[in-house]
């Protein structure tokens, strides 16, 4: 028997750590959480993809009381991104996520925002990777107000990934 190890290359950072590129995008999902339905989850995720030609898509998470009928943010930013962009690749991917849940009804959602990074749920990581696949490495940027992690890509999110489609 083969013991493989897996391991994966994170940056840690703060916000005021990243060139203006990734401040840039950060930014953009910041402010795609309020953009959010989130009605029951009370969860407001917010995604931006950077394209190859400078592009920026948002998008965000979109709940409904039917729960599998509504969509997460990074999807909802890849699937726009590819159904109107056909074939221009996505070069970067930020997430980033607040709630009040933890926090009094009447604090700005600017001090909501979750101090550590969250990550794509399996479904999004499967749909950025097909993108991945198709046109090269997706760098992932997941935002937290106390720590902001960099990942070369969506692959390092998904290890022993499928990739024959």
């Amino acid at each position: 028997m083969e013991i493989k190890e897996l391991k994966i290359d994170v940056k840690v950072c703060g916000y005021d750590e990243l060139d203006a590129e990734r401040r840039r995008l950060v930014d953009k999902a910041r402010e795609m959480t309020r953009r959010s339905y989130a009605p029951y989850s009370k969860f407001h995720v917010g995604a931006a993809i950077e394209l190859a030609d400078g592009t920026i898509i948002g998008g965000a998470n979109q709940e409904n009381a039917a729960f599998s009928s509504g969509t997460c943010a990074e999807r909802s930013a890849c699937f726009y991104a590819s159904a109107n962009h056909p074939g221009v690749a996505m070069k970067r991917i930020a997430i980033a996520a607040w709630t009040r849940l933890h926090h009094p009804e009447d604090a700005p959602d600017s001090d909501c925002f979750q101090p550590l990074p969250i990550s794509p749920c399996g479904s999004c990581r499967q749909a950025l990777l097909e993108y991945e696949t198709l046109h090269g490495p997706m760098e992932v940027v997941l935002y937290g107000a106390d720590k902001i992690y960099i990942l070369p890509s969506v692959a390092s999110l998904l290890p022993l990934c499928f990739t024959e489609f």
